[in-house]
C-alpha cells in the first residue's frame, strides 16, 4: 500500500483513465450503429439516444471528474502539510475502492440504490479526511 497519500491519488487517476477508455470503446460503436454523426454530439444530452451501456460509462467518467476533485485537493493538502498518518492512508484507499466499486456498478448493473450507497460512503471518507485536516491545524 505504501506510505504516501499520493498512491491512492495515482490509483484513482489511472482508474479514471480506464473508464475513459471504456467510455469510447462503448460509445463509438454505439454511435456508428445508431448512425449518429459525431458533429451532432456537440450539445449536452444529444447522445441520450445511445444504449444504457454506452451512456453509463460516459456518465461514470463525468462522475469521476466531479467529486474526486475534492479528494485530489485533500490528498495534496495532506501530503503538503505533512499530516499523513495511517488513518488518512486507509481512508484515502477506502475512498478509491468505493469509487471503483461505484464505477463497476454504474457501468454494469446500474442499480441506483447500490450506486448511491457507495457514493454516500465515499463522501463520508472525504468528510473524515477534511475533518482530520482541520483538526491537525490545532
Amino acid at each position: 500500500m505504501g506510505h504516501s497519500i499520493l498512491n491512492p491519488i495515482l490509483a484513482l487517476i489511472c482508474w479514471s483513465l480506464l473508464v475513459w477508455l471504456l467510455m469510447y470503446i462503448r460509445r463509438l460503436p454505439a454511435m456508428q450503429k445508431a448512425g449518429i454523426d459525431p458533429q451532432s454530439a456537440q450539445f449536452p444530452g444529444s447522445l441520450n439516444v445511445l444504449p444504457a451501456a454506452a451512456r453509463g460509462a460516459a456518465d461514470n467518467y463525468n462522475h469521476l471528474m466531479e467529486q474526486p476533485t475534492i479528494f485530489y485537493a485533500l490528498g495534496f493538502y495532506i501530503h503538503l502539510s505533512n499530516t499523513v498518518d495511517n488513518i488518512a492512508l486507509w481512508v484515502a484507499w477506502a475512498y478509491v475502492v468505493l469509487r471503483v466499486l461505484h464505477s463497476l456498478v454504474q457501468v454494469s448493473i446500474n442499480v441506483v440504490v447500490i450506486r448511491f450507497s457507495l457514493f454516500a460512503l465515499s463522501t463520508l471518507c472525504l468528510f473524515v479526511l477534511a475533518a482530520k485536516s482541520l483538526l491537525a491545524l490545532w
